[in-house]
């Protein structure tokens, strides 16, 4: 199992409303990408300057599971909502047993 991290820190810009609906627009993919096996999505609740605001952790079974997530035309549509309203994103990728 493949599993990826992503968090993002939003731009303050109309926040509470860009990661409440970039939450939506991930958890919608659930169903939507057939690599895509699990994902949860958390909205951070902790005031701190290391503190990113949206985290997810997606699991897939392979690489090749990823990297059809990553080019699957409804994850482009997240990317492109997500890239306009984030001022920079956080990611590590970890084989697991």
């Amino acid at each position: 199992m493949l599993v990826h991290i992503i968090m993002f820190k939003f731009k303050e810009e109309n926040k509470k409303a860009n990661i409440i609906q970039a939450k939506q627009m991930l958890e919608n993919l659930m169903g939507a990408v057939p690599s895509l096996r699990s994902m949860d999505v958390g909205v951070n609740f902790i005031e701190a300057d290391r503190a990113m605001d949206l985290s997810i952790i997606a699991v897939f079974e392979s690489k090749e599971g990823l990297d059809a997530y990553d080019v699957h035309p409804e994850h482009q549509k997240v990317v492109t909502f997500i890239k306009s309203v984030v001022e920079y994103s956080k990611a590590s990728d970890y084989l697991r047993d």
